[in-house]
């Protein structure tokens, strides 16, 4: 796990090692450089070890020399490629290094070397004597990959501190980025909150024509959902069998390291799965597991963490996160974030992965099982939404809106009336847009007062409907996960947990993204996942075998934090975002929520995030 930066066209050496300097924390025990003069080449690196510690230098090259690459990731079949590139013909210098596979893998297969990978990655690979760049991307951007081309230059980096150090790198705001961060809490691939500043999508690769300048992007991957065409009469069983056989597989391969690992536990069903499936082939008693608690009884779960840990046999560290604690850590937090999200879970996965640093340098989590199982309350609404929208006029959905903007505000987690309101926000519109509405922070009409501007709803959210339109399924489960797998896991999701986790220095590894786990998944149909009321059907088979019963049936808890409490009792500091938007917006939202009125808990957290961050200042360059 690494940091990367580079450019191919104007600078020099002192300009990459301020790219690169930016990005320690990524990458700790090791960096280098590689500077092409001559062909205007530039590749840097900061490394955190992981794999072969004494052999995985990088830039690292061929050995004729005409090849370099510069990698941030995992490939957790490289021992695999390693064969089959060695019956090949190819010749390996490092004992285990996954990065010399990318080079190697790359002479042999070119455009193609992704879809040979399983694993995380955003790579860089420099082609002398074809004269050419390849950077590529895994298949849900796992790992970030920033870049920009202008005048003649491309640059591109992990982070957008880093990239922003480049000279040809521009620094201004762009005004659509900013409304469509109010409008998912975040901003979508391929935008940045900067004009001509893009991140290369997940699943997609970049070739550049050193000579001409030309830049073609490709996306190699993209998630479908094929069920298969026959179901047997014993298919369930056969299922659950193969399912638990690609989700260890994929376990312990993620337990790969030279250096120590460990797990999260959240005491929900994802994470203790992984805990459970992980003992299997650790020591008894070896494994570690990390939980972080809440002094908020309602968004606590560190007694079912400890009922798994006690089960499994895991030493269970954990940690409490106060008001004083998130006020503490915040300031580090906002000074380094690099690109602001409006996920407020990002405190506590800071905090996680502080306290999991402390034993071990890598920590498999649960990410993306709720995605892929259908497990969150959405997956469930849209069936009584569809059941509503044929049977209630809109002038009784309109009185409906209105009675339930009457119900008492309460800050407690995923309260009745925060569901309530949310929902029927969604049904103001079509079916395709319910699911970015439902967890937008702010509705549509409050982003146009925000921002005193007329803006039309398709371009507001025109990645969301593209990607609803752009699933073929008729099924609306297997198009919901379709839309959380792009939107929500890629765009938030697991940008949270890259950022949380690399400014601690630690490694996060998920199991249930897996290539063999989600190309068998995609494969299920949809009962598998959402039967009747219950949601991760085919999972909660699974952890029936794993775990107690108790945790296999509790409802889901996501990792949310009181974050509009601590608004109410003004515990933040007042801050916001100053100069493009409306003044007396903010005002009237934070008293609007402090007097109970409305919850406007995610868009007074956005806000106050991207005003406490380097983002806000569009005018400010990178320091010199």
């Amino acid at each position: 796990m690494c940091g990367i930066a580079g450019f191919f066209g104007e600078g020099d050496e002192t300009i990459l090692r301020r790219m690169t300097g930016c990005l320690v924390h990524r990458g700790p025990d090791d960096d280098g450089l590689l500077a092409d003069v001559e062909r205007r080449a530039y590749l840097g690196f900061r490394r955190l070890a992981i794999l072969d510690i004494e052999g995985g230098h990088q830039p690292m090259q061929s050995d004729d020399g005409a090849l370099a690459v510069v990698f941030n990731g995992e490939i957790y079949n490289f021992r695999e490629l390693r064969n089959e590139l060695t019956a090949l013909g190819a010749r390996f210098r490092s004992d285990h290094s996954d990065t010399e596979v990318l080079l190697h893998g790359y002479k042999q297969w070119g455009n193609d070397l992704p879809n040979h990978l399983n694993g995380m990655w955003a790579f860089a690979i420099y082609d002398r004597r074809a004269r050419r760049a390849f950077l590529s991307r895994d298949r849900f951007g796992k790992k970030p990959l920033f870049w920009c081309q202008r005048n003649g230059t491309l640059a591109f980096a992990s982070e957008l501190t880093s990239l922003r150090h480049h000279p040809q790198v521009p620094t201004q705001l762009s005004p659509i980025a900013l409304q469509k961060y109010f409008a998912y809490g975040f901003v979508p691939s391929p935008r940045t909150f900067f004009d001509g500043v893009n991140k290369l999508p997940a699943g997609h690769s970049l070739m550049l024509d050193l000579d001409s300048g030309d830049v073609r992007i490709e996306q190699y991957w993209e998630y479908r959902s094929e069920p298969f065409d026959h179901r047997p009469a014993d298919a369930e069983a056969r299922w659950t069998d193969e399912l638990v056989a690609r989700l260890e597989a994929a376990v312990n391969r993620r337990l790969v390291a030279d250096v120590p690992v460990g797990c999260f536990l959240s005491g929900g069903i994802d994470s203790s799965v992984v805990a459970a499936l992980s003992t299997r082939h650790v020591a008894p008693g070896a494994l570690k597991a990390f939980t972080i608690g809440f002094e908020e009884a309602t968004f606590d779960e560190t007694r079912y963490a400890r009922i798994v840990a006690n089960h499994v046999g895991a030493r269970h560290e954990v940690e409490t996160l106060s008001v004083q604690r998130a006020l503490e850590i915040l300031p580090e937090i906002v000074a380094r974030w690099d690109e602001p999200i409006g996920d407020s879970s990002m405190l506590p996965t800071y905090l996680l992965c502080k306290h999991a640093r402390r034993q071990v340098t890598v920590a498999l989590g649960g990410d993306g099982a709720d995605e892929l199982f259908a497990g969150y309350d959405p997956f469930k609404a849209m069936r009584y939404a569809r059941w509503y929208e044929r049977v209630v006029p809109r002038p009784v959905h309109r009185a409906i809106s209105m009675l339930a903007a009457r119900l008492p505000v309460s800050h407690r987690y995923m309260s009745f009336d925060f569901r309530a309101k949310r929902t029927l926000r969604g049904l103001d519109h079509p079916s395709r847009l319910w699911l970015p509405v439902w967890m937008a922070p702010l509705g549509h009409h409050e982003i146009e007062e925000m921002f005193d501007a007329s803006l039309p709803l398709e371009e507001l959210f025109s990645e969301a409907i593209e990607a609803w339109d752009r699933c073929t399924s008729p099924d609306p489960v297997d198009r919901a996960i379709a839309y959380y797998l792009r939107f929500y896991l890629q765009e938030d999701i697991l940008v949270k947990v890259d950022r949380a986790s690399m400014l601690n220095s630690l490694e996060v590894r998920s199991p249930f993204l897996d290539c063999d786990v989600v190309d068998f998944l995609r494969r299920l149909p949809s009962d598998c996942k959402l039967r009747g009321g219950t949601t991760k059907w085919i999972l909660r088979r699974i952890a029936l075998d794993l775990l107690p019963r108790e945790i296999v049936t509790r409802g889901k808890q996501g990792f949310g934090v009181p974050i509009g409490q601590w608004f109410v009792d003004n515990a933040l500091p007042p801050r916001h975002l100053d100069g493009a938007v409306n003044p007396a917006f903010w005002k009237q939202q934070l008293a609007a929520h402090r007097s109970l009125a409305s919850d406007q808990r995610a868009y007074l957290w956005s806000d106050w995030l991207l005003g406490a961050t380097h983002v806000s200042n569009a005018a400010s360059a990178a320091a010199p």
